[in-house]
């Protein structure tokens, strides 16, 4: 357990990294999973929903004490990245009004645009190589994400559908609970726009569980899901603060998809931030905690497997329609063009990590001056 609270502390560079960190410590250099143990937790969170790393912490928990030890090792492995994103949301709630605070995610919100980027070209060559049909999923989601501007569940879901009756056509066989804050001090529920009503609550724990339970691929596959409902949807944030979301995820260790966490907190305060990082990481934990026991029936189930590898697709797909569409607002002028290429340069030096090129990129908005921050 302790491990995994180091990991999810000081464990950057996404969800690749994170498995690769796995494997040398917990099976090369201390052997406590088998090398098989490793790839069938590896294709197990491949499969399910949800954050990768996160799921395969979560896999591994299981195999040494079942449900208690997945339970204890999802918490050590997620806690330590939520309580800085809640402390982060803090200063920027108290001072995010402040000239050099608009300052640094000037120039933060160029370099996310520039990570995203990249992630949709890796996450496509990984995942699609010369597949036509796959590149075909990719194509119609990232024009649907950029047209819309928002992540249609459907759409996402029929892709992985189509890709499944395409590949793998299945054989035709013959055969209320109550929540209410009234009582609750004002500050537990108080982000941006003070406190927050009990529907507002409650919706935060469904739509962030929602998110939850579709996400395939990279972390940041959330990022157009929740651009969809946070931005459009609801109007919780605005397009800057969105942003702002994604880049707080970004120089934090621990998964991307923690930005729920420091979205909640504006909405809702500190238990709006608490509701919605338990919401996302619910259907990651049930999946893997119950999919685990029949994982051996499904592993080799060709539906299953085309079903995903279309999903994966889309969500490739809608990463980059979501990086056109954050990118026509964070991208505005020459210092933002100049800091979204230089981030997209200095990220094919596989030696500097990302969150050391956002805070490079804050650096770079504050040396700009606050001024350039208003646009």
């Amino acid at each position: 357990m302790l491990y995994f609270v180091r990991l999810g502390t000081f464990g950057f560079g996404g969800p690749i990294a994170l498995a690769g960190y796995m494997q040398r410590d917990l099976v090369e250099q201390w052997g406590w999973v088998t090398p098989k143990q490793y790839k069938d937790g590896l294709a197990l969170a491949q499969l399910a929903p949800g954050p990768l790393a996160a799921q395969l912490a979560i896999y591994f928990g299981w195999l040494r004490a079942g449900v208690l030890g997945a339970t204890a090792v999802g918490l050590a492995f997620i806690l330590p990245s939520f309580v800085m994103v809640l402390g982060l949301s803090v200063l920027y709630v108290e001072y995010g009004g402040l000239p050099w605070m608009r300052s640094a995610f000037y120039g933060v919100g160029a370099a996310v645009i520039a990570i995203i980027a990249r992630s949709a070209v890796k996450l496509a060559g990984m995942t699609l190589s010369r597949d036509f049909l796959l590149w075909a999923v990719f194509g119609v989601n990232a024009v649907v994400t950029g047209w819309t501007e928002t992540e249609i569940v459907w759409v996402f879901l029929l892709s992985g559908v189509v890709v499944m009756l395409i590949r793998a056509p299945p054989r035709s066989s013959g055969r209320g609970l109550l929540f209410g804050i009234a009582g609750l001090p004002d500050w537990l529920v108080s982000g941006l726009h003070g406190p927050a009503a009990a529907g507002t609550l409650w919706m935060i724990v469904w739509y962030f569980a929602e998110a939850g339970a579709v996400i395939f691929g990279s972390g940041l596959a959330i990022v157009p899901f929740l651009h969809g409902g946070v931005v459009e949807r609801f109007g919780w944030l605005t397009e800057r603060q969105f942003l702002d979301a994604i880049a707080v995820a970004m120089i934090t260790p621990g998964p991307v998809v923690i930005t729920v966490a420091f979205i909640g907190y504006l909405v809702a305060g500190p238990l709006g931030g608490s509701l919605a990082g338990i919401a996302v990481f619910l259907p990651v934990y049930l999946f893997t905690v119950l999919g685990a026991p029949y994982y051996h029936r499904f592993a080799d189930n060709r539906q299953i497997r085309a079903f995903v590898d279309g999903v994966t697709a889309a969500a490739a797909g809608a990463i980059a329609g979501a990086g056109y569409v954050l990118g026509r607002r964070a991208i505005t002028d020459l210092p933002t063009v100049a800091i979204a290429l230089g981030t997209l340069v200095l990220l094919g030096q596989k030696r500097i990590p990302e969150p050391l090129l956002i805070l490079l990129a804050g650096v770079a908005g504050l040396l700009l001056g606050s001024s350039v921050a208003e646009s």
